[in-house]
């Protein structure tokens, strides 16, 4: 209820923002309005052939990040090995696109609904983070990413976390979505990010890849480009990075 004495919202006010909201999700999440661009058979076998020695180099490095000792150097630099990898590996592969969404002529870029959508999951995954403090295996394994949020630099942690979110989003949604068929392409590129994740020896990583990979494939099949993917990993994942180490204490 408005306190400055203004009135208060009517239904059809309320109904007209939800209805906005839900067209917005829609179109960023929805099957695209347009065709997916097809690789031809040579190209989709140079991209499976540069995705597959990627994603295992990926894989060994995220392991080697996440086991060296929170708030060294070491840390850093692996960090940055990693981003360079999937950076490297997603442009050698192929053309990559921005994408947009909605119906031409008025289709755009996506912003908005990808940040807004990347710190929904984030809400969510606050939620589940309350859940996991109860149960012990769990809870030592998130502890154990957290504490490199706890005992590096923040800015630093923030910076690496940002730039390894952007280079994952270019390699899986990017060149690996590209390099498999387009029916099948949200979940291959869901289940090799998650087998990547696991790869590092952490569970809960896994667990997290599988929603976040859910919903980042169907942005890329929705706008047909990497920055809807990009803004909701990099929105989703520096949330996270600021709220959950003071949610585990």
């Amino acid at each position: 209820m408005p306190t400055d004495g203004s009135p208060p919202p009517s239904r059809s006010a309320v109904h007209d923002a939800a209805t906005r909201v839900e067209g917005h999700l829609r179109s960023a999440l929805a099957a695209p309005t347009r065709p997916e661009v097809v690789a031809g058979p040579g190209e989709r076998r140079r991209r499976q052939t540069v995705t597959a020695l990627f994603t295992v180099l990926g894989a060994v490095a995220l392991g080697w990040s996440l086991n060296v000792e929170p708030g060294s150097a070491r840390f850093y630099v692996a960090s940055i090995v990693l981003a360079a990898i999937w950076t490297l590996g997603a442009f050698a592969s192929g053309p990559l696109h921005l994408g947009r969404i909605g119906r031409e002529p008025t289709a755009r870029r996506p912003v908005g609904p990808p940040i807004a959508i990347g710190l929904a999951l984030a809400a969510v995954f606050v939620v589940g983070g309350l859940l996991v403090r109860e149960v012990a295996v769990l809870e030592e394994a998130v502890d154990g990413v957290l504490s490199y949020a706890r005992q590096g630099s923040g800015p630093l942690v923030l910076l690496v976390t940002v730039v390894n979110g952007v280079a994952e989003e270019l390699f899986f949604r990017g060149a690996l979505y590209a390099a498999v068929p387009v029916r099948a392409a949200v979940a291959v590129t869901t289940l090799v990010y998650t087998a990547a994740s696991i790869a590092s020896g952490n569970l809960m990583l896994g667990v997290a890849a599988v929603l976040l990979g859910l919903v980042v494939g169907m942005e890329r099949r929705a706008s047909g480009g990497v920055l809807a993917p990009i803004l909701t990993h990099v929105t989703w994942s520096a949330a996270m990075l600021l709220v959950l180490p003071p949610l585990f204490g």
